[in-house]
């Protein structure tokens, strides 16, 4: 993204909703556009990335499907992680 050039993004929104943005943002030290501006960059990149499309082939999509299918071969390294205590459990 360039940060050379820029353009204006007017809004209208409840006082309310505004109170809540401008506290939120006062907490983070940022503004409210900062504040608001990266919340609307990661939701929209979230969205993108949730939409993210795999394609491929007949036959790789064969071979992926056996691989899901296939029954679970014996892991001794991941039998003891599962075995662990989590540390917030001790």
């Amino acid at each position: 993204m360039s940060t050379t050039s820029s353009t204006v993004i007017n809004l209208r929104t409840p006082v309310s909703q505004r109170e809540l943005i401008d506290r939120a943002a006062r907490l983070q030290g940022k503004s409210r556009t900062d504040f608001m501006l990266e919340a609307s960059r990661e939701k929209a990149e979230q969205v993108l990335l949730d939409q993210t499309l795999f394609t491929v082939s007949a036959k790789q999509y064969k071979a992926f499907e056996a691989l899901m299918n296939a029954p679970l071969s014996r892991n001794a390294g991941l039998k003891r992680l599962l075995a662990k205590r989590a540390p917030w459990d001790k």
